[in-house]
């Protein structure tokens, strides 16, 4: 997360699209965009890919739709995008879980994210927070992986999906500190944190931005992030990474279109991105919920993900995470 931290404050004060973009004819679009996203509405995709299209939709002349398709651990969702004409009028907002983890978990993924997709904008990275249900009898994270160790198969913890930053976080969780958990896969992280508030799971390592109001209530009790570094909003709460070195799973969120969609359209949903993503108003919104933005064009999207490929595919081999 140091390396990252240190990417992202170059990459928000880049330009706002790159030079030959502005020698191409203006794309504008006549009808509304798509940004579909493959999870259910309610979690941190789903409110980011919101945010973004409602701020969207006013540079870009035209509304932006919110379209949820969800299953096969996201995978249903951007195998859909991928298909999609390729004209500039359907995105994905796509995450770590179908565009980087997926080849890793999914031996036979129709699609690539790297050949099936041109990278259009990354718009946030959300630190996931481990928090567990007030009825398990800890308050630190070293309590819970003593009682964990004297309760066997007894620790369930949800996830968005198989291969979401959830999964692969309690399953690495569960390697470093030798525990037996039971991995419970929803739809997306926000039904997921729903059977974390009923007490139906015990665990759940979520982006912060979809559990800090469950925090705040104290309907969960958090651990600590599932970075090296502990959360702005929490500076006195040790980081997992802490307490177990090597630890350190981190979600993000970004703009993704078909392959072959005309160039022209890319970089002018790509500059309106990355000018949203720049505003003063929108960046405190994000903080707020606990996840942090950045403004990553096309070049850098593009690095960003085809780096973040074998990390996450090393991140699934050492925790064991595997398709259920």
């Amino acid at each position: 997360m140091q390396r990252r931290r240190g990417i992202l404050v170059g990459l928000t004060a880049a330009p706002l699209a790159p030079v030959r973009a502005r020698a191409q004819a203006e794309w504008r679009p006549d009808r509304p965009i798509r940004f579909v996203v493959p999870f259910a509405p309610g979690g941190a995709t789903d409110t980011m890919a919101r945010l973004v299209g409602e701020a969207m939709s006013g540079p870009l002349g035209v509304s932006v739709v919110v379209e949820n398709r969800t299953g096969a651990g996201a995978t249903i969702g951007a195998e859909h995008v991928a298909r999609s004409p390729p004209d500039g009028y359907t995105l994905l907002m796509g995450t770590n879980t179908p565009m980087a983890a997926a080849p890793a978990m999914h031996p036979n993924l129709s699609y690539h994210p790297l050949r099936d997709f041109a990278a259009v904008a990354i718009v946030a990275i959300s630190p996931n927070m481990a928090a567990v249900h007030p009825a398990v009898p800890v308050a630190t994270l070293q309590a819970f992986i003593a009682y964990a160790r004297t309760n066997p198969g007894r620790i369930s913890y949800g996830s968005a999906g198989v291969g979401s930053s959830q999964h692969i976080a309690g399953a690495l969780l569960a390697h470093l500190a030798g525990l037996e958990m039971t991995h419970v896969s929803y739809r997306g992280g926000a039904p997921a944190a729903l059977d974390l508030v009923a007490g139906r799971l015990q665990l759940l390592a979520s982006p912060l931005i979809e559990v800090l109001p469950y925090i705040r209530d104290g309907k969960m009790r958090p651990l600590g992030a599932t970075t090296r570094q502990r959360h702005p909003l929490y500076p006195d709460l040790p980081s997992i990474g802490e307490v177990l070195p090597g630890f350190e799973v981190a979600s993000w969120q970004g703009l993704f279109a078909p392959a072959g969609t005309p160039p022209a359209a890319v970089a002018r949903i790509a500059r309106e991105a990355v000018a949203v993503m720049s505003q003063p108003a929108m960046r405190s919104r994000i903080e707020e919920m606990g996840s942090i933005p950045v403004a990553m064009g096309q070049e850098e999207a593009a690095r960003f993900v085809a780096d973040e490929i074998p990390k996450w595919a090393e991140l699934v081999r050492i925790s064991g995470a595997r398709l259920e």
